[in-house]
Parts: structure tokens; C-alpha cells; sequence
């Protein structure tokens, strides 16, 4: 199936869940200070740098525009949702927690908590499809969006944690989920990965955590986006890993700045690695039960929000999210730590 025709299949069996994606996007772009007008305007240049890009990325966005029944910059739009909040410099949500334990023998362990405005808990969507014949990519993303949190047949998955930084602009650039996207469907190593990172264009921050296994051995890293560049985050020489939402690079962990308005992702980073053996442990309950902490526990790892929060800084865990590389499949649980049993688990 062509990239086109994938979109196509794709917004016409979700064409309400799209749209309806779409408005909570535009409430939100709205609360924080982006016109409509500006929000068109940012989405179509989001989509030249696509089309420049990876232009397949940018013919399935307007096959799914074409199969909903909405203008392509609509889609364009939310694909853009992260470059559109960078450049009107909104301070956001609160996003995401990652930990990864690499073990000497065995497949890498990972789980992370994804955090978003709970107006838009009903975006999540998980969706397996095949970019090129043998390549099988499962992942979790929203409603509309090419990608975000993955694992491919080839042994390598993607993590994804929101940044800020100072370099981020307002001359669009190519959007961050979409370099999700396109490792998910290209990379088999972090190497790759990396290099597909680096190749991209960017106006706003984030860090994708890479995992991969080889069949034998796994290894991890932080890619760390912005338009001042791509920087690495590397695990403690024990093979653990911990990601929140601030720069860890000391290149660029200068410009900083969602840390500096939300202090708590220091806390988060804190909390995580104290808890590295649960966190590192094989058995997923286990790590489950190591993400467990809350505001009042001093670190929302675990996030609620609270209904004395300004609508666009009311934060919510959406999901929490296990990749298994080695046999190339997702744990999904909708919803927080708190509320994870063995049976709420979907495997994708």
C-alpha cells in the first residue's frame, strides 16, 4: 500500500476521533495564545518542511486529511502540535517520565509515564502498520498524528519526552513526530536513529529515547532535539536510564527552560533514579510499582490534574507505556501507574 493510501484507509476510519482531535488542539493553541490564522499558517509550513523532508510522511498526511474530510493543514496542524506551542513559548503541560534498564544478557526493560492536557485523553489511539514489505511498526500516538511512542520489527523502539529550550523558534521547522515517525520506520540502531535525527530541520525540543537490540545485546540513548542540535543523554554504567523533561546534555542543557517554570521534572529525574532497582527489574509490575509517586509524594511521576490549574497546565498521565524490542511489541495501559493491574495491560 502506497503512504497515500495508508492515509486514506487511515482518516476515513477515524475521521470523528481526528476531528475531534483537532478541537481539543485548537482550545488548546487557542488558551495559550495562537490565532487560527496563525495556527494554518504554522501547519503549512510544517508540512513543506515535511514534504522537503520525507515527503512519503507528507503524502500519508494528505491521504488522512483526504479519507476525514478535513483540509490538510488541519492535519497538519496536529502533527505540528509541538512546534506550535514552542512558538508561542507556552509554558504547557507537564510530559512524560522514561526509564530503561540495559541488562549484560537479555532484552533492554523500559516503561514511561506519557503526560498530556487532560482535555485530550481520548486521543491516544495504538495502531500497527507496514511501512515496506517485512517492516512492522506498533505504536502509540494520537488521533491524526504519524507517531510518536513505537517499536519496529528490526529490535529498535522510541520513547518520547516533551523539552523546551531556548533555541526554539517560530519559523517552523520539521515537527518532532514526525523524526518519531520516520526512525520508527527507517532506523534498526541507535546509530541510525541518530543520524535521521540529525538530518531533520527543528524549531522545537524533545528527547526520544532510542532502544534497540541486536538479538544478542540491547543499548539506549537520549536523543536530544532543539534547533541548536541534537544532543546525547547516556545511561550509568550500570546500563540504567532515566529521562523527564529537561535537557541532560551539557551542551545544550544551558538554554534549559521548561525547567525553569516546572521545577518538578528535576524532582521526577530524582525520584526515578533512586528507585533504579525496581525501575531496572524484569518483571513489569514490578517497574509499574517504582513509578508510583504522586504531587503530594513530592514528584508526579504519576501525574493528576488539578482542578485549580489553568486549563492549559492541567496535566493528566494519559498512559503508561513498556517496549519489548526484542520481540518487537508495546505494553499499553490507559491511564496513570495508579491505575495499572496485570489485566488493564493492552499488548500491541
Amino acid at each position: 500500500m502506497t503512504a497515500g493510501g495508508r492515509g486514506r484507509e487511515y482518516g476515513a476510519a477515524w475521521s470523528e476521533e481526528i476531528q475531534a482531535g483537532l478541537a481539543g488542539y485548537l482550545r488548546l493553541f487557542g488558551a495559550v495564545g495562537a490565532s487560527v490564522d496563525e495556527v494554518r499558517s504554522w501547519a503549512e509550513r510544517a508540512l513543506e518542511e515535511i514534504q522537503a523532508w520525507a515527503p512519503e510522511l507528507a503524502e500519508e498526511i494528505a491521504g488522512i486529511a483526504t479519507g476525514a474530510g478535513m483540509p490538510v493543514w488541519q492535519v497538519g496542524a496536529v502533527n505540528a502540535r509541538t512546534e506550535i506551542l514552542a512558538a508561542v513559548r507556552a509554558r504547557g503541560p507537564n510530559e512524560c517520565s522514561t526509564a530503561v534498564s540495559v541488562p549484560l544478557r537479555g532484552t533492554p526493560r523500559t516503561i514511561q509515564t506519557w503526560d498530556w492536557n487532560d482535555s485530550l485523553r481520548d486521543t491516544p489511539m495504538a495502531w500497527i502498520y507496514e511501512p515496506r514489505h517485512g517492516h512492522v511498526v506498533r505504536g502509540l500516538t494520537e488521533f491524526g498524528i504519524l507517531g510518536k511512542i513505537g517499536v519496529n520489527s528490526a529490535g529498535l523502539g522510541v520513547h518520547f519526552n516533551i523539552l523546551r529550550h531556548a533555541s526554539d523558534h517560530d519559523r517552523i521547522g520539521v515537527p518532532v513526530h514526525a523524526v518519531a515517525r520516520h526512525i520508527l520506520d527507517e532506523a534498526s540502531t541507535v546509530d541510525q536513529a541518530t543520524e535521521i535525527a540529525r538530518s531533520a530541520r527543528l524549531s522545537a525540543s524533545t528527547v526520544l529515547t532510542v532502544v534497540a537490540h541486536d538479538g544478542e545485546r540491547g543499548s539506549v540513548a537520549g536523543l536530544e532535539l532543539s534547533p541548536a542540535g541534537v544532543g546525547m543523554a547516556e545511561p550509568d554504567d550500570d546500563g540504567f536510564y532515566v529521562h523527564t523533561n529537561h535537557f541532560l546534555d551539557a551542551s545544550l542543557s544551558g538554554g534549559e527552560r521548561l525547567g525553569t517554570v516546572r521545577p518538578n521534572t528535576y524532582d521526577r529525574l530524582k525520584r526515578m533514579r533512586a528507585r533504579g532497582a525496581g525501575l531496572s527489574s524484569a518483571d513489569l509490575m514490578t517497574r509499574v510499582e517504582a513509578m508510583l509517586s504522586h504531587a503530594e509524594d513530592g514528584a508526579p511521576v504519576c501525574c493528576h490534574a488539578s482542578a485549580d490549574d489553568p486549563f492549559e497546565l492541567r496535566s493528566e498521565t494519559l498512559a503508561t507505556v513498556s517496549i519489548d524490542v526484542a520481540d518487537g511489541r508495546l505494553m499499553v495501559h490507559r491511564g496513570g501507574p495508579c491505575q495499572v493491574a496485570r489485566e488493564t495491560w493492552q499488548r500491541v
